[in-house]
């Protein structure tokens, strides 16, 4: 049977990225954390851990990970509901839940569901941010307990709810439109006008694009990974970009920034995926997301 303690140090060492960090959380020596590390990974046979600046988990390493955070929680309901069980003097155990989400939506209405989660849970939350047409794939690799992603059919061992839709609104302040595109959105100007991607996974420039001049266009882009960021260097003239419509309501409204075509929106639909463990508080945190989806989303 593994131990506990075991699984526990391997989830220290990946959710805070080093040996000493690790030690600071679990109270012992950073050899002490070395020394339960290699132990693990010779009782299961399989590397756990990428050392490095972070430190990574392998596949194998996620699973480990997933599997203790799922202990923690239900160590952490057990104490909560026979509180005799833990010592009087034993210091506040905190487990954790990661999720992955689309920063998107960490930034529009994720941040409620955190706050009426955590008015009422101990637990801590462990956010990844990726591109909502990857974040299925961290359930997949076991990296996570849950995700909002773009996909709607379940990953194995996972439950879905949809959660609505989250409408983009290709935006650009009047003074790029009126430099780039006078004579129109047309493909030939979306060759010259400079565009605002997140990162290489961000498509939804490219998806709004080929709705509208009905093929595709290469499109010259800059980088910016943050939503904040994203808003800020369309309002600086710096390119166009598709914004939540959530985050540039109020800009839209005092036209500080317009949109490229006015009513061509994109809509993705977003849904939570969550483990199939019969854990309260991950069914906690999954009632707080639907509700603060409810009432942000479509």
């Amino acid at each position: 049977m593994l131990e506990s303690t075991l699984l526990a140090t391997v989830a220290a060492v990946v959710r805070e990225g080093s040996f000493e960090r690790a030690a600071r959380q679990l109270h012992i020596t950073p050899s002490a954390v070395s020394q339960r590390i290699r132990q693990m990974e010779e009782r299961v046979g399989a590397v756990l851990v990428v050392r490095g600046q972070p430190c990574t988990a392998t596949e194998a390493g996620a699973r480990i990970c997933r599997h203790a955070d799922s202990v923690a929680m239900l160590e952490h309901d057990l104490r909560r509901d026979l509180p005799a069980l833990a010592p009087a003097d034993a210091p506040l155990a905190r487990s954790t839940i990661r999720v992955a989400i689309n920063a998107d939506t960490l930034s529009t209405w994720f941040v409620h569901a955190m706050r009426e989660f955590c008015a009422q849970s101990s637990v801590l939350l462990d956010v990844a941010v990726d591109d909502q047409d990857q974040t299925s794939e961290w359930l997949r690799r076991g990296q996570v307990l849950a995700a909002v992603t773009s996909h709607a059919k379940a990953v194995q061992g996972c439950k879905v709810r949809k959660l609505g839709t989250l409408r983009y609104c290709a935006t650009a302040s009047p003074a790029f439109v009126q430099t780039h595109f006078a004579g129109g959105v047309t493909a030939d100007a979306l060759t010259r006008a400079p565009s605002i991607v997140f990162d290489r996974n961000d498509r939804l420039q490219e998806r709004w694009v080929r709705r509208q001049v009905r093929r595709d266009v290469s499109l010259p882009a800059h980088r910016l990974p943050s939503s904040q960021a994203f808003v800020d260097a369309a309002l600086a003239d710096v390119g166009w970009g598709m914004n939540p419509l959530l985050s540039v309501q109020e800009h839209l409204s005092k036209r500080r920034l317009v949109e490229l075509v006015p009513g061509r929106t994109l809509d993705v639909p977003l849904y939570w995926q969550v483990a199939l463990q019969p854990l309260p508080e991950l069914e906690r945190l999954t009632q707080c997301v639907v509700r603060a989806a409810g009432q942000a989303l479509l």
